[in-house]
């Protein structure tokens, strides 16, 4: 019998740089960056995501590096009150807060943190949505997110090529100048934008493909993981999507972070993950009888795994720490 392959495989070759976990990663970009930094975080690597809430567009994602490399912070004429809420334009309404003093804590809190996370930062991922972006009418500003006000205050439009490429390469330069061993890699979300119809999804995305690929040829340090590829082609079945039949599910999601894996990190990595999410799930467990003798030779054994995994990586402390804190 024929052996028939019912899919085509996305063939990806080892990246020369490789993610350890003494190296720091940041990353900004739409909801696609959240899931691969939820499982970053979770498989206790340094990482920071989305300091200003998700973006999904080359611009605004600029526009916010751009402040972080030049410590520009916010004030109160960066909010505005709508809807008896006081937003920002550069951030997502999760920072959003009745009070606009609350509302400018949250935002300066984590823009200070990221701040200092980027002059060390060893890989920044980025990851494009959509080549649509909203303008302000009044600034003539692109907005990260228009926080349900009326159309009339926003123009629409596509971004082009070249304009995401002149951004990109003044921004780059400026990420070299702060921080020159830094290495950036680029995606494409693979969550379809479908408000326009397919056509007008296809013709974003391939902006957002052309630029990267532009960008590449004209910096040794920017890499492309095609997630958008695996999604289209690989995981193209609707039973690797959710239920809006434009999400990837969460088992492709798992599968692309896999991927991720393996490109990027080395076999030691990988087993240290291993033993790292190991140890998480028995951390994470919770005991129908906690006085039992059962258990508590579980905890015993527990700490005695953890110790063993301080003693041959002792950089990992404050981050085991971070789950019994929260357990």
């Amino acid at each position: 019998m024929t052996n028939y392959l019912f899919r085509t495989p996305v063939e990806l070759a080892p990246s020369q740089q490789k993610i350890t976990y003494k190296d720091k990663i940041m990353m900004l970009g739409s909801c696609f960056s959240e899931n691969i930094g939820k499982q970053l975080h979770e498989a206790f690597f340094q990482v920071d995501v989305n300091p200003f809430g998700v973006l999904y567009n080359p611009l605004s994602i600029s526009l916010s590096l751009e402040r972080l490399i030049e410590n520009k912070g916010f004030s109160r004429s960066d909010i505005f009150e709508c809807q008896c809420l006081w937003h920002s334009f550069f951030h997502s309404s999760s920072f959003s807060d009745v009070s606009p003093e609350k509302t400018l804590s949250n935002i300066q809190a984590r823009f200070d943190e990221s701040c200092s996370f980027l002059k060390n930062t060893d890989f920044l991922l980025l990851t494009f949505g959509t080549a649509w972006v909203f303008e302000d009418r009044k600034t003539q500003t692109v907005v990260s997110n228009c926080h349900k006000l009326p159309s009339q205050h926003f123009n629409r439009r596509r971004l082009s090529i070249e304009e995401i490429v002149e951004h990109y390469t003044l921004l780059i330069a400026q990420l070299q100048q702060l921080n020159p061993s830094l290495h950036l890699i680029f995606t494409v979300s693979p969550i379809r934008h479908w408000k326009d119809g397919a056509h007008e999804n296809n013709l974003s995305k391939s902006i957002l493909l052309l630029s990267i690929e532009e960008l590449q040829k004209k910096f040794k340090n920017v890499d492309y993981f095609p997630a958008y590829e695996i999604q289209m082609d690989e995981l193209r079945d609707y039973r690797f999507y959710a239920s809006d039949m434009l999400h990837p599910s969460e088992t492709a999601i798992n599968y692309i972070w896999e991927k991720f894996s393996d490109t990027y990190f080395s076999e030691k990595t990988k087993q240290i993950k291993q033993r790292l999410e190991m140890l998480r799930e028995k951390m994470n467990h919770r005991p129908l009888h906690p006085n039992s003798p059962e258990y508590v030779s579980f905890l015993q054994q527990i700490e005695l795994e953890k110790n063993n995994i301080l003693n041959e990586y002792p950089f990992l402390k404050e981050r085991i720490k971070d789950v019994n804190s929260r357990n």
